[in-house]
């Protein structure tokens, strides 16, 4: 739980007392946007975008060629169009003429000039540098190698760029709207270098005023933003936005409380007993009057995961290489008692296989096969040789600190079939080098779509990505699953791409590498005077329509 059980009643009593008192004079409903963030923004430059908290940063202040709308299609951006030929190895975009840098001393006159496709060269190139970036492989689909004089990316003129692939692969206008894939100008990168990340200069709708590190944010109007509304007024609408880091989500949620943010965002930041309906209704009726929860999809899915090929504790046979065994864990979990009772109904039980609800592949109506069912988990088990649990080895589920009351009803259930449950909790640090490197035979993890195709989430269990390496922490290899997965990269079909991905979710579901827990959802608990904040399944904040209008 987020906060202790004795603190709910005075916590409820300071939101009533709170809700009366007014919450922000007339004057401070100005156009500025405040909200908190309980991890850390480490870099503001796109090449390094990998975590959550620098994502949601630099999605303020970059634009890329393309950017995904909230019902995950693909759009243009600063490309105003783009071209692929048949054999789709050539990629062409034609660039809009009217983007401009944010202004910067580096810039003649230091005023920001227009973007060029010759940006994108070099913005490009930068991620194939491993000293600079984390987007490594990412960018190993484009035909772009330095010391072969191979170029996979061509600025014909100043507004057409050309970008060839060594494959095809359907999903990669989707992998260019990811952040690192923003425009950087030359000039302002090179006379910053590795400090870069610190003083950006972007196109987007917002430029950086102040940034003290694990202290607060503060982002200003790009007054030359290129994006106008229906209306034909320049976006955004926001003067500023501003940050806090405060680290204490119990402090956080009640400055929300008492009008000092504008939003909390995620359900570590909720606190849940007091603000949600336990039935999954949304807000209590006493919230109701001053706040609205928004809730969607998210492309994430929690899972258990299980390393196929992992050893015994003392060496012994590790009964988990068992097929039957991994099947009698999955059915002997009841997801719909965790997402209840556990998350306030915020997220959709895993039971249609691993890709999440949100996803265009999600088929609810044709995969089911991850039913609670104790009696098929405890027939399993005798088919494995452990009958009511005798001979089965003690099996050890690793996790971290924040996610124990799951770990601890996990354990609740197993024993309810007698599979015999300890947990081990490591340190956030230790836990992830544990997973990566083999060390854990059970553990509990989520995967957050890196771009929003069915493709990403199966990347998770091909063979050729067994970590430390690549992201298969399950060390899963299955023939039939690689060549699936291998056909998915170059088929151009989405009717035959989303059966490949169905067959796949089948053999998870037949193998059970994976005991997919939930599939979570976006949650945001925001102040009623906002207007124009909307959620979608990248849980990405947009900001460029956010307005404030006095209560």
């Amino acid at each position: 739980m987020l906060f202790l059980r004795v603190k709910t009643g005075i916590i409820l009593c300071s939101v009533l007392l709170l809700a009366s008192c007014g919450g922000k004079s007339e004057k401070e409903t100005r156009q500025v946007f405040r909200f908190n963030e309980l991890g850390d923004v480490t870099s503001l430059d796109p090449a390094l975008s990998g975590s959550f908290e620098n994502n949601w940063a630099i999605h303020q202040l970059y634009n890329g060629l393309v950017e995904m709308n909230d019902s995950l299609q693909v759009k243009p951006c600063i490309a105003r169009s783009w071209t692929v030929s048949e054999d789709g190895l050539v990629y062409r975009f034609i660039l809009r003429s009217d983007v401009k840098f944010h202004d910067a001393p580096q810039f003649a006159g230091g005023k920001g000039r227009t973007v060029t496709a010759a940006d994108f060269v070099y913005s490009f190139s930068r991620l194939f540098d491993k000293r600079v970036s984390n987007a490594s492989t990412l960018v190993s689909m484009i035909a772009h190698d330095a010391e072969k004089n191979e170029k996979g990316f061509t600025a014909i003129n100043d507004t057409t760029l050309e970008v060839r692939l060594r494959q095809p692969f359907a999903p990669f206008t989707g992998v260019l709207s990811m952040k690192y894939f923003s425009v950087v100008p030359h000039e302002v990168v090179e006379y910053w270098k590795d400090d870069f990340g610190r003083h950006p200069a972007g196109t987007g709708p917002f430029m950086l005023r102040v940034w003290k590190e694990k202290e607060r944010l503060v982002l200003d109007r790009h007054p030359n933003y290129f994006k106008v509304d229906e209306n034909g007024k320049r976006l955004p609408y926001l003067e500023s936005v501003n940050v806090s880091f405060i680290k204490s989500p119990e402090a956080a949620f009640m400055q929300f409380l008492s009008g000092e943010q504008d939003m909390l965002s995620g359900i570590d930041a909720i606190n849940k007993e007091v603000v949600l309906a336990r039935d999954g209704s949304g807000l209590k009726k006493e919230m109701q009057k001053r706040y609205v929860v928004q809730t969607g999809p998210f492309l994430k899915t929690d899972y258990l995961g299980i390393l196929i090929d992992g050893k015994g504790s003392n060496g012994e046979l590790n009964p988990l290489q068992k097929k039957q065994v991994r099947q009698a864990i999955n059915a002997a979990i009841n997801r719909d008692r965790i997402v209840r009772f556990l998350r306030f109904n915020v997220g959709t039980p895993a039971v249609h296989g691993f890709l999440p609800d949100g996803m265009n592949a999600y088929n609810p109506a044709q995969l089911s096969g991850f039913t609670y069912d104790p009696d098929k988990a405890r027939r399993l088990l005798a088919e494995a040789g452990f009958a009511r649990g005798k001979g089965l080895p003690k099996i050890k589920l690793t996790t971290t600190a924040s996610y124990l009351d799951i770990a601890d009803d996990i354990h609740n259930q197993l024993s309810q079939v007698n599979i015999d449950c300890e947990i081990e909790i490591l340190q956030p640090a230790m836990f992830k080098t544990a997973v990566a490197e083999g060390k854990v035979n059970f553990f509990r993890k989520s995967w957050i779509g890196d771009y929003p195709d069915p493709e990403n989430f199966m990347a998770l269990f091909y063979s050729k990505n067994f970590s430390p390496n690549g992201v298969n922490y399950m060390h899963f290899s299955n023939a039939e699953y690689d060549k699936l997965y291998e056909q998915c990269l170059t088929e151009q079909n989405d009717s035959v791409r989303r059966s490949l991905f169905l067959r796949m979710d089948e053999l998870l579901v037949e193998e059970s590498p994976v005991v997919p827990l939930f599939y979570d959802e976006v949650v945001r608990l925001v102040q009623k005077n906002v207007q124009g904040l909307t959620v979608n399944p990248t849980n990405l904040l947009s900001l460029e329509r956010v307005n404030i209008r006095g209560l």
